[in-house]
């Protein structure tokens, strides 16, 4: 029975080869030309089914696969062929496509960006100072404006670090001489940007982070507005009103003043650029978003591509 099957098996095979090249026939050749000497009807030519190496084989729509003419150019077609590139090595491939494409520009395709000026604002008790200290520690590409105060100085507050502590008559010389970006009046005592430290800043290609209140924000947005503004908050008021009780520096009517102009500070939000929580326990979080946003505010095409100006 084996024996049998094989013999069918092969019979079939037969049958499938001779169906294959039925339609030339085994003494046509591929041309449509008579062969000069007959093959006999056992003799199977290999020129039948295996194409020629100018063909390529594509399936068709039988899901057999057939050889096809290789696509010449259509007489009249304004193409042009590719002109020869000879083989080269590495350290010669400039010079190479230099004579076929012309000179190769060496000039930097994208500009160095802009510096820029990045304004961090927020009520009072969210945390503004902790988050610009740990800024500065991440950041030391970035400069960092010391805001000018006629307030007396807190337990572990450092001159020059935290603020310029100077008495009132001296900041209203300054005032009255425009050397001031902005100030303000702040709970009765003054607060304001010196100007000589943000132009200098920019004229060396630095980027400037000013920590200033909403007031302040908005002014400074108003003379520079491709500023970058930034609204730091608290995850809800309670949280803000904790913070602020647990710096024991007011009494009932001063927090309370502090509280309301926090609520007004705080609907305020919508007129920043972006907005990032300063969370308890999340300082490091609220600072990697910051960070992130100066980086994606330096990339955009608007910054980087911008004409310079005269």
């Amino acid at each position: 029975m084996a024996f049998l099957g094989r013999a069918l098996s092969t019979n079939a095979s037969s049958r499938l080869f001779r169906s294959l090249s039925a339609p030339l026939g085994p003494n046509i050749l591929p041309s449509g030309q008579p062969r000069s000497t007959p093959l006999g009807p056992h003799h199977w030519d290999h020129t039948t089914v295996v194409p020629s190496a100018a063909m390529s084989l594509q399936p068709s729509t039988t899901g057999c696969v057939e050889a096809t003419q290789p696509q010449q150019q259509q007489p009249g077609s304004t193409q042009q062929p590719l002109p020869h590139i000879p083989e080269v090595h590495n350290r010669e491939l400039a010079p190479a496509l230099e004579q076929l494409l012309g000179p190769l520009n060496s000039t930097p395709l994208l500009p160095p960006p802009k510096p820029v000026v990045i304004i961090i604002s927020g009520p009072s008790g969210v945390g503004k100072d902790a988050v610009v200290q740990k800024l500065k520690e991440a950041r030391g590409d970035l400069y960092f404006v010391v805001t000018a105060t006629s307030r007396p100085r807190r337990p572990n507050e450092v001159e020059g670090r935290d603020y310029f502590f100077v008495d009132r008559p001296k900041f209203e010389g300054w005032i009255k001489d425009d050397m001031l970006l902005e100030h303000a009046n702040v709970y009765g005592d003054y607060k304001g940007i010196p100007r000589q430290q943000v132009d200098d800043a920019l004229k060396a290609g630095t980027d400037v982070v000013l920590r200033i209140d909403v007031q302040g924000a908005a002014t400074v947005k108003r003379l520079m507005p491709e500023a970058i503004t930034i609204f730091v908050t608290a995850e809800s008021e309670r949280s803000l009103v904790t913070r602020l009780a647990s710096r024991r520096t007011e009494d009932m009517n001063k927090l309370a003043l502090r509280v309301q102009t926090a609520r007004d500070e705080i609907s305020r939000a919508s007129e920043f650029d972006y907005i990032v929580e300063n969370g308890t326990g999340k300082l490091e979080k609220c600072v990697s978003q910051m960070s992130s946003i100066i980086d994606a505010e330096k990339a955009r095409t608007a910054r980087r591509m911008a004409p310079s100006r005269s």
